[in-house]
């Protein structure tokens, strides 16, 4: 008899947190699972010390070297059995009482998908300092469907919003198999939000509860030297792709949300590849780019009042989170590898 979950758990390089991550999800209070942890040519000792639980329930799969989160998660959406599927990230864990919650709401609310809310935990502490849903300025409280025009308009790059494309939603294997959704090989950034977008436009319906069960551990560090112009231009790349779809083009409401987005990244692309040069001192280059923005100025000004608040948080008031945050939710989205 096939399990009621599979819960699957792509893991790179993890040794320091795969055992946390392991034991959360056998510690479930819905006992009828699997745990399905790919690794993904580590060479750390990640396989070692999954290895080392004598759970039946955990099956272990080995690629030989590092092809990426998404064919990770493929390998492991294959392998599954459940009635419904789960993700686990390797740094993350699960509440006890996680699966059993969004299962049962799930059946109630005839779901094809359902997520929680997410702690955010710095690595290192035992509470969390927030949730997903209090940083997105939303008042929910109550379980909510999501529709795929409000998912899209709610998940803006650098703007606050729901940001549901980095929930972690439980999905009927059924409706996967249905519809033959599976991660996107080519893409290894935003790869979740990705494969939401796939289930909403082939009709899933999508809820959202209020609760949190889901415990994602935030890395220290900063975004003070990081440079975010390697995945504004994948986002651009995967986004125009994405839009050049059939389902996509016939959608006139989803064209105009993906079309707003494009704008965002292309106006923050050409902002960092002013800023980023100015901050290396590479003068000749910035002044070339000035050229091409002459917009570059007023937009730096309608920045700055964020820029000195956050800066005067880091700097001043020894705030380090401040931009840990915003780095590792963008690196959460990107995937382990």
């Amino acid at each position: 008899m096939n399990p009621k979950v599979s819960v699957i758990i792509p893991a790179y390089n993890s040794e320091a947190y795969i055992a946390k991550a392991l034991q959360s999800a056998l510690e479930q209070t819905l006992n009828d699972i699997e745990v399905i942890m790919v690794d993904d040519g580590s060479n750390d000792q990640t396989v070692e010390v999954a290895k080392s639980f004598t759970d039946q329930r955990l099956k272990i799969i080995v690629n030989q070297k590092n092809l990426g989160v998404s064919a990770a998660r493929n390998r492991a959406l294959i392998a599954a059995q459940g009635e419904w599927i789960a993700i686990l990230d390797s740094d993350d864990w699960y509440d006890p009482k996680r699966l059993e919650k969004l299962v049962f709401l799930a059946e109630k609310n005839n779901a094809d998908m359902i997520a929680d809310d997410l702690y955010l935990i710095k690595d290192g502490e035992t509470s969390p300092w927030s949730t997903l849903i209090q940083e997105s300025g939303q008042d929910i409280d109550k379980i909510n469907q999501i529709d795929l025009i409000y998912f899209v308009e709610t998940d803006v790059y650098g703007q606050a919003g729901l940001h549901l494309g980095l929930s972690k939603p439980i999905f009927k294997r059924e409706f996967i198999v249905k519809h033959s959704i599976m991660y996107d090989e080519t893409i290894n950034i935003a790869e979740d939000y990705w494969l939401d977008m796939k289930c909403l436009i082939n009709g899933a319906r999508f809820f959202v509860v209020p609760e949190a069960y889901y415990f994602y551990r935030s890395r220290s560090r900063s975004l003070v030297h990081e440079s975010p112009l390697l995945r504004l231009n994948q986002y651009l790349i995967t986004t125009n792709y994405f839009m050049e779809q059939g389902v996509v083009r016939t959608n006139p409401a989803l064209m105009r949300a993906l079309s707003y987005n494009l704008e965002v990244y292309n106006k923050n692309l050409a902002y960092y590849q002013i800023v980023i040069p100015l901050k290396q001192r590479k003068w000749l280059t910035a002044l070339t780019e000035i050229r091409k923005n002459p917009y570059f100025f007023a937009d730096l000004i309608s920045r700055l009042k964020n820029i000195i608040q956050r800066r005067i948080q880091y700097y001043i008031m020894g705030n380090k989170l401040v931009f840990d945050i915003s780095y590792n939710l963008q690196k959460k989205r990107e995937g382990p590898n």
